[in-house]
C-alpha cells in the first residue's frame, strides 16, 4: 500500500514537471521571458496552496480508497491538455486547472501510510513517500525530452500526462483487498464521525506553526532545482533542450536517498518519542548547500550541488512531516498533510517569480542561488531550537 501511494506522488509529479524540463522549449515557442515563466510556475502553486487543505478535509471524509481515483483522472485529462495551448494566457489557466486537481494526491498518499503503517515504521514510510515525487523528477527528464526528441513538446505532454493511467488499475486492485479495505474504510469511517479540528485551531498549534516554519525554510532550494533546472542548464552551460535530460535525474535520485535515510533513522528517535533534532541539523547544513551553486564550472557540477542540497531538503522534509502528524488527531492527519503542502505553495509562489525576475536582470542563476541557500539556515535553526516536548506514545491524546 506504501509503495503504490508513492506511486501516487511519483505521477502526480511528473504530470506537474513536464513544463518545466520542457522549459526552454515551450518558452521559446511561445515568447515567454523569464520573469513570466516565474509568474507561470507559481500558477500552479497558487491553485495548489488553495486545493490542498480542502482537499485534505474531503480525503479525510471520502477516504484515499476513492478520493486518489477521481483526482488522478482529473490531473491526467488537465496535463494532457497543455498539448494544445496556443497562448501564454492559455497555459497559465491550465496551470491553474492541475494545481486544483493535484491537490487530493499528497493528503490522500500521506493518509494511506499514517493508516497502514504502525507508529514506529511511520517515519520510514514518510521517507519513502517523499521519494514519490523524486523518482517522478528523475523520470520526467529522459521520458520528456526523448518525446520532444522524435514528436516536439506538444506530443511530450500527452506522452507523461499517459502515466496516470498506468496507476488507476494498479490502485483499484490493490485497493480492492478484502484487509485493504477494512482498514481504509475503517479509517474514513472514524474520521468521517470525528470532530475534526478547524483550520484556526490546528494553525494555532505549536507543533503545526513548528512544521509550517520548516517548510517555508527548504521549499524554495527544492523549488529552484525543480522548477528551473533545465532553464539553468540551458542558460549557464548553453545545453540545448534535448540534452538536460542526461542531467536533471541527478537531483532527485538524491533526494530519494536523503529522505530514506533521514527517515529511517529520525524513526529509530520516533519510536522512543525522541525529537530527532541533531539529525534536522545535518539535513538543513546539506540544504543550504545551494549557496555554493556559483562555483559549479561544468553541469555535472552544478547537478552535484544541486544533489547534495536536495539530500538535506528530503531529510527536512521527512523528518518535519513525520515529527507533525505524530502529534496531531489521526482525524486530521490528511487535513495537516494538505496544510503543510500549502505552506510549501506559498513558499514556490513567492520565490519563483523572484527567480525569473533575478535571472532577468543577472543574466545568472548565482544570486538566486545564494539566497536560498542562506534561507535555508534561519527557519531550521528556529525548527531545531523550537520548545516542544517529547512526541505522544501510541494510546497518549496528543
Amino acid at each position: 500500500m506504501v509503495a503504490v501511494a508513492t506511486f501516487t506522488m511519483t505521477v502526480s509529479y511528473i504530470d506537474r514537471a513536464t513544463l518545466a524540463v520542457l522549459a526552454p522549449a515551450v518558452t521559446k515557442a511561445l515568447d515567454i521571458d523569464e520573469t513570466a515563466y516565474g509568474w507561470l510556475a507559481s500558477a500552479f502553486s497558487v491553485a495548489y496552496l488553495v486545493a490542498t487543505p480542502v482537499a485534505g478535509w474531503w480525503i479525510d471524509r471520502v477516504g484515499a480508497r476513492r478520493g486518489l481515483v477521481g483526482s488522478v483522472l482529473v490531473w491526467s485529462a488537465v496535463a494532457a491538455l497543455h498539448a494544445v495551448v496556443p497562448t501564454f494566457g492559455m497555459l497559465f489557466a491550465f496551470r491553474i486547472a492541475l494545481g486544483l486537481a493535484e491537490g487530493p494526491g499528497f493528503p490522500g498518499a500521506a493518509q494511506t501510510v499514517q493508516t497502514v503503517l504502525e507508529p514506529r515504521d511511520r517515519a520510514r514510510g514518510f521517507g519513502l513517500l517523499f521519494t514519490g515525487s523524486s523518482i517522478g523528477g528523475m523520470l520526467v527528464p529522459p521520458l520528456a525530452t526523448w518525446i520532444w526528441n522524435l514528436y516536439g513538446w506538444r506530443v511530450a505532454f500527452l506522452g507523461t500526462a499517459v502515466v496516470g493511467l498506468l496507476w488507476i488499475p494498479l490502485w483499484i486492485a490493490v485497493t480492492r483487498r478484502p484487509n485493504v479495505r477494512a482498514v481504509l474504510d475503517h479509517r474514513t469511517r472514524d474520521a468521517a464521525r470525528a470532530q475534526r479540528p478547524k483550520l484556526l485551531e490546528l494553525l494555532r498549534q505549536p507543533a503545526m506553526i513548528r512544521a509550517l516554519v520548516g517548510v517555508l525554510a527548504a521549499a524554495p532550494v527544492i523549488g529552484l532545482v525543480h522548477g528551473w533546472g533545465s532553464k539553468y542548464l540551458v542558460r549557464e552551460f548553453g545545453l540545448g533542450q534535448g540534452d538536460v535530460g542526461a542531467y536533471l535525474w541527478l537531483p532527485p535520485l538524491v533526494f530519494d536517498v536523503g529522505a530514506i535515510a533521514f527517515g529511517d533513522a529520525a524513526a529509530r528517535r520516533l519510536r522512543h518519542g525522541d525529537v530527532p533534532r541533531g539529525l534536522y541539523a545535518i539535513g538543513a547544513v546539506l540544504a543550504a548547500a545551494m549557496a555554493l551553486l556559483p562555483l559549479a564550472r561544468t553541469p555535472w557540477e552544478g547537478m552535484a550541488i544541486a544533489s547534495v542540497s536536495l539530500a538535506g531538503g528530503g531529510c527536512l522534509y521527512t523528518i518535519g512531516t513525520a515529527d507533525l502528524l505524530a502529534r496531531v488527531r489521526p482525524e486530521a492527519v490528511s487535513f495537516a498533510g494538505g496544510t503543510l503542502a500549502a505552506a510549501q505553495s506559498i513558499a514556490l509562489i513567492v520565490v519563483n517569480p523572484l527567480v525569473g525576475a533575478s535571472v532577468d536582470s543577472t543574466q545568472s542563476y548565482d544570486t538566486s542561488a545564494i539566497a536560498l541557500g542562506l534561507w535555508v539556515l534561519p527557519g531550521s535553526i528556529a525548527w531545531i531550537a523550537w520548545p516542544i516536548g517529547r512526541i505522544p506514545r501510541e494510546g497518549d491524546s496528543p
